[in-house]
Protein backbone atom coordinates (compact mmCIF):
# COMPACT_ATOMS: atom_id res chain seq x y z
CA UNK A 1 0.00 0.00 0.00
CA UNK A 2 1.40 3.48 -0.89
CA UNK A 3 1.87 5.41 2.12
CA UNK A 4 -1.07 8.37 2.65
CA UNK A 5 -3.72 6.20 0.60
CA UNK A 6 -5.17 5.38 3.87
CA UNK A 7 -6.64 2.09 5.10
CA UNK A 8 -9.25 0.01 3.15
CA UNK A 9 -12.59 -0.67 4.00
CA UNK A 10 -14.68 -2.76 1.92
CA UNK A 11 -18.33 -2.48 2.28
CA UNK A 12 -20.11 -6.18 2.26
CA UNK A 13 -23.19 -6.94 0.61
CA UNK A 14 -24.48 -10.44 0.20
CA UNK A 15 -22.30 -13.22 -1.49
CA UNK A 16 -18.74 -14.36 -1.48
CA UNK A 17 -17.09 -11.74 -3.28
CA UNK A 18 -16.53 -9.40 -0.06
CA UNK A 19 -14.61 -12.63 1.26
CA UNK A 20 -12.40 -13.08 -1.80
CA UNK A 21 -11.56 -9.82 -1.88
CA UNK A 22 -11.02 -9.17 1.74
CA UNK A 23 -8.16 -12.39 1.66
CA UNK A 24 -6.66 -10.44 -1.47
CA UNK A 25 -6.44 -7.88 0.55
CA UNK A 26 -4.69 -9.87 3.59
CA UNK A 27 -2.44 -11.11 1.28
CA UNK A 28 -1.15 -8.05 -0.04
CA UNK A 29 -0.35 -6.85 3.73
CA UNK A 30 -3.43 -4.95 4.25
CA UNK A 31 -6.21 -5.16 7.41
CA UNK A 32 -9.06 -4.03 5.93
CA UNK A 33 -11.88 -2.99 7.89
CA UNK A 34 -15.34 -4.69 7.07
CA UNK A 35 -18.69 -2.58 6.66
CA UNK A 36 -21.08 -4.85 6.65
CA UNK A 37 -24.62 -4.18 5.37
CA UNK A 38 -27.26 -4.58 7.59
CA UNK A 39 -29.95 -7.16 6.24
CA UNK A 40 -27.46 -7.70 3.37
CA UNK A 41 -24.06 -8.59 4.53
CA UNK A 42 -24.79 -13.24 5.10
CA UNK A 43 -20.82 -13.87 5.74
CA UNK A 44 -19.16 -14.51 9.01
CA UNK A 45 -16.61 -11.85 9.48
CA UNK A 46 -15.00 -13.18 12.65
CA UNK A 47 -11.54 -12.17 12.38
CA UNK A 48 -11.85 -9.28 10.86
CA UNK A 49 -12.22 -5.46 12.15
CA UNK A 50 -16.28 -4.83 11.08
CA UNK A 51 -19.28 -2.58 11.87
CA UNK A 52 -22.18 -3.10 10.41
CA UNK A 53 -24.63 -0.12 9.10
CA UNK A 54 -28.40 0.21 7.13
CA UNK A 55 -27.93 0.52 3.19
CA UNK A 56 -29.02 4.62 3.71
CA UNK A 57 -26.61 5.27 6.69
CA UNK A 58 -24.18 7.45 5.40
CA UNK A 59 -24.37 9.24 8.41
CA UNK A 60 -22.59 6.19 10.04
CA UNK A 61 -20.76 5.63 7.64
CA UNK A 62 -18.96 9.22 7.57
CA UNK A 63 -18.39 8.19 11.22
CA UNK A 64 -16.87 5.12 10.69
CA UNK A 65 -14.33 6.25 7.28
CA UNK A 66 -13.09 9.02 9.86
CA UNK A 67 -12.68 6.87 13.07
CA UNK A 68 -10.70 4.15 11.42
CA UNK A 69 -8.86 6.73 9.39
CA UNK A 70 -10.16 4.77 5.73
CA UNK A 71 -8.90 6.29 2.70
CA UNK A 72 -10.12 3.72 0.14
CA UNK A 73 -13.63 1.66 0.03
CA UNK A 74 -14.25 -0.90 -2.03
CA UNK A 75 -17.82 -1.87 -3.12
CA UNK A 76 -18.80 -5.46 -2.85
CA UNK A 77 -20.99 -7.95 -2.73
CA UNK A 78 -24.65 -7.36 -3.79
CA UNK A 79 -27.58 -5.62 -2.33
CA UNK A 80 -31.56 -7.19 -2.73
CA UNK A 81 -32.99 -3.50 -2.62
CA UNK A 82 -32.49 -0.08 -2.64
CA UNK A 83 -33.42 1.72 0.59
CA UNK A 84 -36.69 3.55 1.09
CA UNK A 85 -36.11 7.77 0.85
CA UNK A 86 -37.39 7.41 4.96
CA UNK A 87 -34.60 5.31 5.54
CA UNK A 88 -31.79 8.32 4.16
CA UNK A 89 -29.57 9.05 7.22
CA UNK A 90 -27.81 11.85 5.83
CA UNK A 91 -24.94 14.27 7.58
CA UNK A 92 -23.92 17.57 7.31
CA UNK A 93 -21.52 17.03 4.00
CA UNK A 94 -24.48 15.51 2.08
CA UNK A 95 -27.92 17.26 3.68
CA UNK A 96 -28.16 19.80 0.93
CA UNK A 97 -28.12 16.85 -1.94
CA UNK A 98 -30.79 14.66 -0.20
CA UNK A 99 -33.53 15.80 -2.70
CA UNK A 100 -31.30 14.62 -5.59
CA UNK A 101 -30.63 11.29 -3.85
CA UNK A 102 -34.32 10.52 -3.34
CA UNK A 103 -35.00 11.36 -6.96
CA UNK A 104 -32.32 9.17 -8.22
CA UNK A 105 -34.08 6.11 -5.48
CA UNK A 106 -36.82 6.60 -6.79
CA UNK A 107 -36.64 6.36 -10.78
CA UNK A 108 -32.75 5.56 -11.49
CA UNK A 109 -31.20 2.61 -12.42
CA UNK A 110 -29.17 0.51 -10.56
CA UNK A 111 -25.82 2.25 -12.04
CA UNK A 112 -27.22 5.09 -11.56
CA UNK A 113 -27.88 4.52 -8.02
CA UNK A 114 -24.33 2.97 -7.51
CA UNK A 115 -22.72 6.29 -9.61
CA UNK A 116 -24.75 8.10 -6.79
CA UNK A 117 -22.92 5.92 -3.77
CA UNK A 118 -19.39 6.23 -5.27
CA UNK A 119 -20.50 10.17 -4.77
CA UNK A 120 -21.78 10.05 -1.55
CA UNK A 121 -18.53 8.09 -0.02
CA UNK A 122 -16.52 9.88 -2.22
CA UNK A 123 -17.86 13.48 -0.55
CA UNK A 124 -16.73 11.86 2.72
CA UNK A 125 -13.37 12.10 1.80
CA UNK A 126 -12.51 8.50 0.88
CA UNK A 127 -11.73 7.27 -2.48
CA UNK A 128 -13.50 4.72 -4.08
CA UNK A 129 -11.76 1.95 -5.72
CA UNK A 130 -12.72 -1.16 -7.74
CA UNK A 131 -12.79 -4.69 -6.28
CA UNK A 132 -10.45 -5.98 -9.22
CA UNK A 133 -8.00 -3.50 -7.87
CA UNK A 134 -7.98 -5.55 -4.72
CA UNK A 135 -8.70 -8.75 -6.22
CA UNK A 136 -6.90 -9.06 -10.34
CA UNK A 137 -7.04 -12.67 -9.94
CA UNK A 138 -10.80 -13.51 -10.09
CA UNK A 139 -11.56 -11.76 -13.31
CA UNK A 140 -12.52 -13.99 -16.10
CA UNK A 141 -9.55 -14.25 -19.21
CA UNK A 142 -10.20 -14.38 -22.99
CA UNK A 143 -10.95 -17.99 -24.09
CA UNK A 144 -12.33 -21.17 -23.00
CA UNK A 145 -11.80 -21.64 -18.83
CA UNK A 146 -12.85 -25.55 -18.57
CA UNK A 147 -12.55 -28.52 -20.98
CA UNK A 148 -15.72 -27.59 -23.21
CA UNK A 149 -15.34 -24.93 -25.68
CA UNK A 150 -18.04 -23.26 -27.60
CA UNK A 151 -18.84 -24.69 -31.10
CA UNK A 152 -20.26 -22.39 -34.50
CA UNK A 153 -23.68 -22.13 -33.24
CA UNK A 154 -22.61 -21.22 -29.42
CA UNK A 155 -20.72 -18.77 -31.22
CA UNK A 156 -23.34 -17.14 -33.76
CA UNK A 157 -25.22 -17.43 -30.12
CA UNK A 158 -22.62 -15.51 -27.90
CA UNK A 159 -22.54 -12.48 -30.60
CA UNK A 160 -26.32 -12.46 -30.56
CA UNK A 161 -26.98 -12.32 -26.43
CA UNK A 162 -23.70 -9.78 -26.23
CA UNK A 163 -25.57 -7.59 -29.01
CA UNK A 164 -28.65 -7.86 -26.27
CA UNK A 165 -27.00 -7.24 -23.41
CA UNK A 166 -25.24 -4.06 -24.38
CA UNK A 167 -28.46 -2.76 -25.45
CA UNK A 168 -30.06 -3.78 -22.37
CA UNK A 169 -26.96 -2.34 -20.55
CA UNK A 170 -27.14 0.79 -22.34
CA UNK A 171 -30.67 1.77 -20.78
CA UNK A 172 -29.66 0.90 -17.02
CA UNK A 173 -31.52 -2.50 -17.07
CA UNK A 174 -29.22 -5.18 -16.92
CA UNK A 175 -26.76 -7.31 -17.37
CA UNK A 176 -27.38 -10.70 -19.11
CA UNK A 177 -29.03 -12.39 -21.68
CA UNK A 178 -29.82 -15.64 -23.43
CA UNK A 179 -29.72 -16.11 -26.66
CA UNK A 180 -31.32 -19.67 -28.13
CA UNK A 181 -30.99 -20.47 -31.59
CA UNK A 182 -30.31 -17.10 -32.71
CA UNK A 183 -33.09 -16.24 -31.17
CA UNK A 184 -33.15 -13.83 -27.47
CA UNK A 185 -35.47 -15.59 -25.37
CA UNK A 186 -34.50 -13.62 -21.91
CA UNK A 187 -32.93 -10.71 -20.47
CA UNK A 188 -32.22 -9.89 -17.19
CA UNK A 189 -34.22 -7.36 -15.35
CA UNK A 190 -34.63 -6.54 -11.33
CA UNK A 191 -34.73 -10.78 -10.59
CA UNK A 192 -31.27 -11.04 -11.16
CA UNK A 193 -29.21 -13.78 -13.14
CA UNK A 194 -30.48 -16.84 -11.49
CA UNK A 195 -34.35 -15.50 -11.23
CA UNK A 196 -33.87 -14.98 -15.76
CA UNK A 197 -32.24 -18.51 -15.75
CA UNK A 198 -35.28 -19.93 -13.52
CA UNK A 199 -37.28 -18.28 -16.28
CA UNK A 200 -35.67 -19.82 -19.07
CA UNK A 201 -36.06 -23.20 -17.30
CA UNK A 202 -39.40 -23.23 -16.82
CA UNK A 203 -40.37 -21.48 -20.56
CA UNK A 204 -38.14 -24.89 -21.97
CA UNK A 205 -40.19 -26.90 -19.55
CA UNK A 206 -43.69 -25.67 -21.20
CA UNK A 207 -41.98 -25.75 -24.98
CA UNK A 208 -42.11 -21.85 -25.48
CA UNK A 209 -37.90 -22.45 -26.40
CA UNK A 210 -36.75 -25.64 -28.87
CA UNK A 211 -35.93 -28.45 -26.95
CA UNK A 212 -33.17 -29.11 -29.86
CA UNK A 213 -31.39 -26.12 -29.12
CA UNK A 214 -29.34 -25.34 -26.40
CA UNK A 215 -28.64 -21.79 -25.89
CA UNK A 216 -25.65 -19.48 -24.03
CA UNK A 217 -25.80 -17.01 -21.61
CA UNK A 218 -23.88 -13.87 -21.61
CA UNK A 219 -23.13 -11.62 -18.86
CA UNK A 220 -21.42 -7.88 -20.08
CA UNK A 221 -20.60 -4.60 -18.40
CA UNK A 222 -22.63 -2.17 -19.32
CA UNK A 223 -21.60 0.25 -21.94
CA UNK A 224 -22.00 3.44 -19.25
CA UNK A 225 -20.62 1.69 -16.19
CA UNK A 226 -18.58 2.85 -14.08
CA UNK A 227 -16.24 -0.33 -13.65
CA UNK A 228 -15.84 0.18 -9.46
CA UNK A 229 -19.02 -1.16 -8.64
CA UNK A 230 -21.38 -4.40 -9.03
CA UNK A 231 -19.13 -5.63 -12.22
CA UNK A 232 -20.46 -9.51 -13.49
CA UNK A 233 -20.22 -11.84 -11.46
CA UNK A 234 -20.79 -15.97 -12.08
CA UNK A 235 -20.09 -18.72 -9.54
CA UNK A 236 -21.25 -22.51 -8.67
CA UNK A 237 -25.05 -21.27 -8.79
CA UNK A 238 -24.41 -19.67 -12.31
CA UNK A 239 -23.32 -22.66 -13.65
CA UNK A 240 -26.11 -24.55 -11.86
CA UNK A 241 -28.97 -22.94 -12.88
CA UNK A 242 -27.73 -22.70 -16.76
CA UNK A 243 -27.48 -26.33 -17.08
CA UNK A 244 -31.24 -26.20 -15.38
CA UNK A 245 -32.22 -23.88 -18.10
CA UNK A 246 -30.48 -26.66 -20.91
CA UNK A 247 -27.81 -24.28 -22.14
CA UNK A 248 -24.91 -25.08 -23.68
CA UNK A 249 -22.66 -22.62 -21.79
CA UNK A 250 -21.80 -19.21 -20.15
CA UNK A 251 -19.89 -16.64 -21.90
CA UNK A 252 -18.30 -13.37 -19.40
CA UNK A 253 -16.63 -10.26 -20.39
CA UNK A 254 -12.70 -11.08 -20.27
CA UNK A 255 -10.84 -8.73 -17.50
CA UNK A 256 -14.58 -7.61 -16.39
CA UNK A 257 -16.35 -9.93 -15.12
CA UNK A 258 -15.50 -11.78 -11.54
CA UNK A 259 -15.36 -15.70 -11.37
CA UNK A 260 -15.91 -16.61 -8.12
CA UNK A 261 -15.13 -19.89 -6.37
CA UNK A 262 -13.18 -21.18 -9.76
CA UNK A 263 -12.36 -24.24 -9.04
CA UNK A 264 -15.61 -25.52 -8.04
CA UNK A 265 -17.34 -23.65 -10.49
CA UNK A 266 -15.34 -25.39 -13.35
CA UNK A 267 -15.53 -28.76 -12.20
CA UNK A 268 -19.43 -28.06 -12.11
CA UNK A 269 -19.06 -26.84 -15.70
CA UNK A 270 -17.00 -29.76 -16.80
CA UNK A 271 -19.42 -32.45 -15.65
CA UNK A 272 -22.44 -30.96 -16.86
CA UNK A 273 -20.81 -30.45 -19.83
CA UNK A 274 -21.11 -26.83 -20.45
CA UNK A 275 -18.63 -24.11 -21.45
CA UNK A 276 -17.50 -21.32 -19.69
CA UNK A 277 -15.28 -18.59 -21.92
CA UNK A 278 -13.98 -15.02 -21.85
CA UNK A 279 -15.24 -12.87 -24.30
CA UNK A 280 -13.62 -9.97 -25.67
CA UNK A 281 -15.98 -7.33 -26.67
CA UNK A 282 -13.57 -4.97 -28.22
CA UNK A 283 -12.83 -7.74 -31.28
CA UNK A 284 -15.77 -6.78 -34.24
CA UNK A 285 -16.73 -9.84 -35.57
CA UNK A 286 -15.55 -12.56 -33.70
CA UNK A 287 -16.55 -12.22 -30.27
CA UNK A 288 -13.86 -14.91 -29.04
Amino acid sequence: MAQGEGRLAIIAGSGFLPYYVAQAAQQAGETPFIIQLRNEADLDWQGFESASISVGDVSSLGKILSSHHIGRVVLSGGVSRRPEWREIRPNLKMIAKVPSIIRTLLSGGDDTVLQMVIRLIEAQGAKVIGAHEIAPGLLATTGALGKHAPNDDDRRDIAKAAKAALALGALDVGQGAVSVGGRIVALEGVEGTDGMLARVASLRAEGRISARRKGVLVKLCKPQQDIRADLPTIGPSTVHNAAKAGLAGIAVEAGRAFVLDREAMLHAADEAGLFICGIDTALEGDLM
